[in-house]
């Protein structure tokens, strides 16, 4: 009989995050339950955004009222706007994480995550000017903006400036 792997923590959260088996009101009622916890955190981190937090999973879930899988979809959510990201994908309760973040990643994240509840905060006014923020948003929005080039066509003149028609240059 083969042995059962334990599952890892981020696992279990992600299992249980997105349950497939659950009904679209449930997943409504968990995630608007999740977005509050989680702008909760994030007002106390961004007013003191110089504050490297750290502690094991369990100590920070404590820390922020949160349990122990909330904390752990937290981390998942906050590792890439990390300076040092934590191992997500191997921690237990006891790891030592840190929540050293990058403000101006952080904020492009929420952009990119639509977490208009996060990114709104009235904390960012003091943190990064309205008009960096503007840009920051601008840029994260147009980083997923595919911009075609114009396709040459076969009797169009050739991009390389022969004179000649691309079928005859570099159509060949």
């Amino acid at each position: 009989m083969a042995e059962e792997k334990e599952l890892t923590l981020l696992e279990t959260w992600r299992n249980l995050a997105y349950a497939s088996h659950t009904s679209q009101a449930e997943a409504n009622k968990f995630w608007a339950n999740y977005f509050v916890l989680e702008k909760g955190v994030y007002e106390q981190l961004l007013a003191n955004p110089n504050e490297v937090v750290k502690g094991t999973v369990k100590e920070l879930a404590k820390k922020y009222n949160l349990e122990l899988l909330t904390m752990v979809g937290f981390l998942d959510g906050i590792n890439e706007s990390l300076k040092t990201p934590n191992p997500i994908e191997t921690m237990t309760e006891d790891t030592e994480v840190s929540l050293g973040f990058d403000l101006e990643s952080l904020y492009k994240n929420m952009v990119e995550a639509k977490a208009d509840w996060l990114y709104n905060l009235e904390a960012w006014n003091n943190l990064i000017p309205e008009e960096r923020r503007t840009e920051l948003y601008k840029e994260q929005k147009s980083s997923h903006t595919i911009v075609k080039e114009k396709k040459v066509g076969r009797n169009d003149p050739c991009p390389c400036g022969s004179g000649k028609k691309y079928k005859f240059c570099c159509g060949k």
